[in-house]
């Protein structure tokens, strides 16, 4: 199909596609363990807008898990069949979301999607909205254009992206869902300009400092261990560590360096005059893959041990997630040649690959040795106050997606 067809398909699509992404918005699907309600509603939305499409089949797969009230995380496949299906060609998006955070610095309710100067805003509507709806509505118009791929073309649409994905894309991967010859889509990511391929992730290291002291009134801090004094100081202590110790860069990545971050702060004490004996920090940390990120971790725990002995605390560090990173997909695979003659003629841009430190499911399908790249078009306003996604990033990305399905 030539451009002209696809664009002229898609602009007539635009207020469906708007709609949609509206939909998804409106939907709370923070992740329940981030302490929201979990995918079950917005799945089954999309399950129902995907029941008016031509797909040949659609499958739920509920991966258990008690942690929410129906017993399981749902993840939608929906196949639609080629000519000859060498191969299933996949685009995975996520469901989940997470938390809105600060409501005060919000200009809308994160939850209900506003239109404004181009934008739509809301909890979602670029994380992982955007993509999401941007290949359901670019199989669409293939469908409605009268096309049929020569491989299959398939949307999964996982649960549990945003805490670790074992209740989505690793839970398809235990179901032996996908096959050994299969391509995978991940638009997870990119860049404002269209013009970013990722085919690489960091490493990842997050872990857990905490700290116990003793507690005691404030005015008498000779019977106590101040675990806020400690945590701050070893906190500080792995800071500079870090970064002296890890300081490789490599222009594959963006940005070429590990990022070592500390986040979550938790509460120790209630009130003003006392002394915590309790001290919590928890660490994200994107490693390149020059680094075994356990070695780091076992050198972390040394620190640890040295300081507590030293100061008459007790620093434990707390694994949540360590994984060296997989192999990179081949910058020169033939997918990745598909998707750039797409991205170049729909949208005249000349896209480049690289690597992120962020992580999407596609480094889970690496770690299978199943080709993976990310792709879309963003202003990386991910997991922000007042996230929103473009209207003509949605189309334009949308439009990406019809041409490189007819051409796969």
């Amino acid at each position: 199909m030539n451009k002209e067809k696809i664009s002229e398909k898609v602009n007539s699509m635009k207020e469906d596609i708007i709609e949609l992404s509206k939909k998804f918005v409106s939907v709370n699907s923070v992740n329940p363990r981030t302490y929201g309600p979990g995918e079950k509603e917005v799945s089954e939305m999309l399950e129902k807008y995907l029941n008016t499409m031509k797909f040949d089949e659609i499958k739920i797969y509920k991966a258990p898990d008690d942690i929410v009230e129906c017993g399981y995380r749902p993840n939608i496949v929906a196949k639609y069949s080629g000519t000859s299906a060498e191969k299933t060609v996949w685009f995975i998006t996520h469901m989940d979301k997470v938390p809105a955070g600060d409501l005060s610095l919000w200009d809308t309710d994160p939850f209900v999607p506003t239109v404004k100067d181009g934008k739509i805003f809301g909890r979602g509507s670029e994380d992982n909205g955007s993509s999401l709806v941007a290949t359901i509505m670019g199989l669409k118009a293939l469908m409605e254009l009268g096309v049929k791929p020569k491989n299959n073309i398939a949307l999964a649409l996982v649960s549990d992206e945003e805490t670790g994905s074992k209740y989505g894309i690793q839970y398809l991967l235990e179901q032996g869902v996908f096959g050994d010859n299969d391509w995978f889509f991940v638009p997870d990511g990119g860049s404002e300009t269209g013009d970013f391929i990722e085919i690489a992730e960091k490493s990842r290291l997050a872990f857990e400092v905490s700290v116990k002291g003793k507690q005691a009134h404030a005015s008498m801090p000779n019977l106590a261990v101040n675990a806020h004094r400690h945590g701050m100081l070893f906190n500080s202590l792995i800071d500079t560590f870090l970064h002296e110790n890890y300081s490789k860069e490599d222009i594959l990545y963006m940005p070429p360096y590990s990022s070592f971050e500390p986040t979550i702060k938790t509460t120790n004490v209630e009130n003003i005059n006392t002394i915590p004996g309790t001290d919590s920090v928890k660490w994200d940390c994107r490693v390149l893959p020059d680094y075994d990120v356990n070695a780091i971790f076992s050198e972390l725990e040394k620190l640890a041990e040295k300081y507590s002995a030293e100061n008459n605390v007790k620093i434990s560090l707390i694994p949540l997630g360590i994984k060296n990173s997989p192999k990179p997909t081949d910058s020169g695979h033939e997918m990745i040649s598909y998707l750039k003659k797409a991205i170049k003629e729909m949208r005249n841009i000349e896209a480049s690959t690289g690597g992120i430190g962020g992580g999407t499911c596609a480094a889970f399908l690496r770690s299978y040795d199943l080709p993976a790249v990310v792709w879309a078009t963003m202003d990386e306003m991910a997991h922000q106050p007042n996230e929103y996604i473009k209207i003509e990033h949605l189309l334009a990305d949308t439009a990406v997606y019809t041409k490189l399905m007819s051409e796969l």
